[in-house]
């Protein structure tokens, strides 16, 4: 069926496809690759072993079916990530971790002021960076979602969770990364 995602979707299909296939370890999909993999359900089998998807609940959703309850998208979440191989971040205000061997985590970092445009990319730098360092899959998801959350809860002390954006958590890794590595 035609996509209407945005004109160009046979072409980002076929990079998305491309990169998962050339990939020589895991990746990050967020934003309008969930998008594509939502319209193209068999480029999953495709998807790198310990691969990081990071779905809000509407994303969630469109990938992997509707859910009665929170409960049991937190069930299918961990039956998706045993099924590909990969970390599934559910974001939220608790965001959740479903891990490959099937165990989940909540995340007990973060704030409502979260919620705001731009949040999530800065997620998917922190989990692409800490990849890009070497960090292993598991360490990339539960540290980079506690950093992100960390510093989304120093720039909400700093700006309050109304006010505070996108930048702002930016601003606050820092510090969030001294409290963390430098117990400071």
């Amino acid at each position: 069926p035609k996509s209407t995602l945005f004109p160009y979707t046979t072409l980002f299909r076929s990079v998305l496809e491309e990169l998962f296939l050339s990939a020589k370890g895991p990746v990050v999909i967020d934003a309008d690759a969930l998008n594509i993999l939502s319209a193209r359900k068999d480029l999953y089998e495709f998807i790198p072993a310990n691969s990081i998807l990071t779905p809000h609940p509407k994303e969630f959703e469109r990938l992997f079916g509707g859910s009665s309850n929170d409960f049991e998208r937190l069930e299918l979440a961990l039956e998706k990530a045993r099924a590909l191989k990969v970390f599934i971040v559910l974001k939220g205000h608790y965001s959740f971790i479903a891990m490959p061997e099937g165990r989940g985590f909540f995340n007990p970092t973060g704030n409502a002021g979260m919620a705001t445009p731009g949040s999530g990319d800065v997620l998917t730098g922190i989990l692409t960076g800490l990849l890009a360092q070497g960090y292993g899959a598991v360490q990339t998801a539960l540290a980079g979602v506690y950093l992100h959350g960390l510093a989304g809860d120093i720039a909400a002390e700093e700006w309050s969770q109304e006010a505070m954006m996108a930048g702002d958590i930016c601003n606050a890794m820092p510090a969030a990364i001294k409290k963390i590595f430098y117990r400071q």
